[in-house]
């Protein structure tokens, strides 16, 4: 009778054995030589070359491991190992959605510390050196000045150097002030017509000249008008500035002037803009 050899692993089996001796497959799985033919193999080592046992898992020389079957690979795929290369993509998409999810709040947030009107904002922007408006001028409507006959007022304000886009915005009106005795209303009245003012805003050098009577270039000019707008920008970088309310070109009416000018600071943004923005965050309340 043929020597009985083992189905799964092809060892030689003594008579009598009810398992292998190698692997433990029953013997009643057995089939005899005859009926599975087998091929004498040598197990060579990959790294050395030395003849190995069949059984072999490491060289007896070199120490290498024995590489394992590509159908082993195969075999030893699982439910679980199959479920987890699955659920790999899944995090991924996961962990992308956290990264966008963080990237769009910190975007909110810049915007809404370099133009927001909320305290804290506005010190986050005196930090970053992103500063906000700035007040030059801002008449109580109760209180408005006095601009003597032939005679003028200024206000200096200067810009710190590195200053960037520094916009200029206010307004004024001008109305003749009235007459202080009844023996000149008549005077008054007579002159009532003129509210005029002129409104300048020069440069230190520019206002030197001015004030000598010379004509110079200005940043801002309005013209003999009781009342304008005042709107421009100033140069880039530092420097001292004067904002001149004029009444010399009449030589008996004195003026009483509401002014206001502020200077906005990093004002890219347009002015429609700006004040959406502004709506936008008071609407979420921050």
């Amino acid at each position: 009778m043929p020597a009985a050899v083992c189905s799964k692993c092809a060892t030689k089996l003594p008579e009598g054995s009810q398992f292998c001796l190698k692997c433990g497959q029953p013997v009643g799985a057995m089939h005899s030589e005859a009926a599975i033919p087998v091929v004498d193999a040598t197990l060579g080592c990959s790294q050395c070359g030395a003849e190995l046992p069949t059984e072999a898992q490491f060289c007896l020389k070199c120490g290498k491991p024995v590489a394992v079957p590509a159908n082993a690979t195969t075999r030893s795929s699982s439910p679980v190992a199959n479920a987890s290369a699955a659920a790999a993509p899944r995090r991924k998409r996961k962990r992308y959605l956290v990264l966008w999810s963080f990237l769009a709040i910190f975007l909110l947030f810049i915007i809404w510390a370099t133009t927001s009107e909320n305290p804290f904002a506005q010190g986050i922007q005196e930090f970053a050196e992103l500063k906000h408006d700035q007040v030059v001028l801002d008449t109580p409507a109760d209180k408005p000045f006095l601009v003597g006959p032939h005679s003028f007022r200024y206000y200096k304000f200067a810009l710190p150097e590195g200053s960037l886009i520094v916009a200029m915005v206010g307004q004024f009106t001008s109305v003749t002030e009235a007459a202080g005795s009844a023996g000149r209303k008549d005077e008054t009245r007579a002159a009532s017509a003129d509210n005029d003012i002129e409104v300048y805003v020069l440069s230190e050098a520019a206002f030197a000249v001015w004030q000598n009577g010379y004509a110079t270039s200005s940043l801002y000019e309005s013209g003999r008008v009781a009342e304008g707008t005042l709107n421009g920008e100033l140069p880039a970088g530092g420097g001292v500035y004067y904002l001149v309310f004029s009444n010399k070109f009449s030589p008996k009416t004195s003026k009483s002037v509401h002014g206001s000018l502020l200077l906005r600071y990093k004002s890219w943004l347009p002015e429609s803009l700006r004040r959406g923005i502004d709506h936008f965050w008071n609407w979420l309340g921050v």
